[in-house]
């Protein structure tokens, strides 16, 4: 049984028969579908087992989805289930701690840079008290240089006649020796140099952030800051 025609639906002939994109034409049938023009199995194109000449091949492009009302919608529905699962992340994660990560070594180098900045100012401020006669109230150097005699001012009965003598540094004690954790360079003649990891002995505690000791590398011994070392 001869086939019919891609085009005209007629039977094909085998004296006429051309077989091309899965169809059978006429030689006259198998023609451009935009502009008629005849073609051959040399020059034609096809496109959805349709023949076309490379004229009006069609291209092939990106397409925009356009804003219908089922796109519109589908948009807002997307929108709020976001919504709704960020505010359930947000109540199960409401009320719980959030852990903060210390000692590491960038928290350390900032710690590090602060106490240096705050030993500059002390400093700074102990120099101007010290060039004005007197030394600051709660300044170690203050601390350091109270002479018995002065507390001695405070009796109510009759006291001989005080003794003043030079300041000198505190005895050796039988405490519990320190370790640096930090490089120190003294900023001025009471203080002693360290390095991290020397061995402090001898010390005594002069005020909340100051100590008195004797490092045991070099064998100097002044004041040093108390957060500088822990105990061994």
């Amino acid at each position: 049984m001869n086939p019919l025609c891609g085009r005209c639906d007629r039977i094909v002939y085998p004296t006429e028969k051309v077989n091309c994109l899965d169809k059978y034409w006429h030689k006259g049938c198998f023609s451009c579908d935009v502009c008629k023009m005849t073609l051959n199995m040399k020059n034609y194109k096809g496109f959805d087992k349709r023949p076309y000449c490379s004229v009006h091949y069609p291209r092939t492009s990106f397409t925009s989805v356009a804003d219908t009302p089922e796109n519109l919608r589908l948009k807002q529905q997307t929108k709020m289930q976001s919504q709704v699962l960020y505010k359930e992340e947000f109540e199960k994660s409401k009320g719980k701690a959030f852990s903060v990560v210390f000692d590491t070594p960038e928290l350390l180098r900032i710690k590090k840079t602060q106490d240096q900045i705050s030993n500059i100012k002390y400093h700074e401020e102990f120099e101007k008290s010290r060039m004005g006669g007197e030394a600051p109230p709660h300044s170690p150097s203050a601390a350091y240089n109270q002479q018995p005699a002065a507390s001695q001012n405070y009796r109510c009965e009759p006291a001989p006649e005080p003794v003043h003598q030079a300041a000198a540094a505190p005895p050796p004690s039988a405490g519990k020796p320190y370790r640096a954790v930090y490089d120190y360079t003294a900023a001025d003649e009471d203080e002693v140099s360290f390095l991290d990891g020397d061995v402090i002995l001898d010390v005594q505690q002069i005020d909340e952030g100051w100590m008195y000791g004797r490092v045991e590398r070099t064998g100097q011994q002044g004041m040093l800051p108390a957060n500088y070392v822990e105990a061994i």
